[in-house]
């Protein structure tokens, strides 16, 4: 798993790239990303593409110096943190945590 930051100097915006090896995705055929950015909306993930070495991986545009929390689901079924993520922060369910993206 990985997270790749690129800011714009033309916009507060950055580029981020998450993404996920085979290893981490355990035979999964599909991989969702949702988060603080799409209001966790299941029926709208942003979905990630698939590669030929099985790496899922998608890029999106986010605010500038903003947090957002996230996490990747697997197969609509296993919700999975990101090894590499900022921090992580209680979900308010419980023990449950999320990954964060700090920009």
């Amino acid at each position: 798993m990985s997270l790749k930051k690129q800011y714009l100097k033309s916009k507060p915006v950055c580029k981020v790239t998450f993404s996920m090896d085979k290893e981490a995705v355990a035979g999964a055929g599909k991989v969702d990303l949702l988060g603080e950015f799409n209001n966790w909306n299941t029926a709208e993930p942003v979905q990630m593409k698939k590669l030929k070495n099985g790496t899922f991986k998608v890029t999106i545009d986010l605010p500038s110096e903003k947090e957002f929390q996230f996490k990747y689901l697997l197969d609509g079924e296993k919700w999975v943190n990101d090894d590499c993520a900022d921090k992580y922060i209680n979900s308010g369910l419980g023990a449950e945590l999320n990954s964060v993206v700090a920009l």
